[in-house]
């Protein structure tokens, strides 16, 4: 009988809870995903402001990556 593999089904980029937010090897992407794991979660305005500062970014290296 095999043993189960007890990291199978795991996803690399998927932060165990607590951990940060993930990280992607893009320092401009990980500084906005850093930034937005810094918000408090009852800071609603914080979030909503630094969520749409991230979706610009994230929009921007797409755009780059499309040349």
């Amino acid at each position: 009988m095999t043993e189960p593999d007890p990291g199978a089904g795991t996803d690399p980029a998927t932060p165990e809870p607590g951990a940060g937010p993930p990280q992607t090897g893009d320092i401009v992407i990980d500084a906005a995903l850093a930034d937005l794991a810094a918000v408090p979660d009852d800071d609603l305005d914080g979030q909503l402001t630094t969520g749409e500062h991230v979706q610009r970014t994230l929009q921007s290296r797409l755009a780059d990556l499309g040349g």
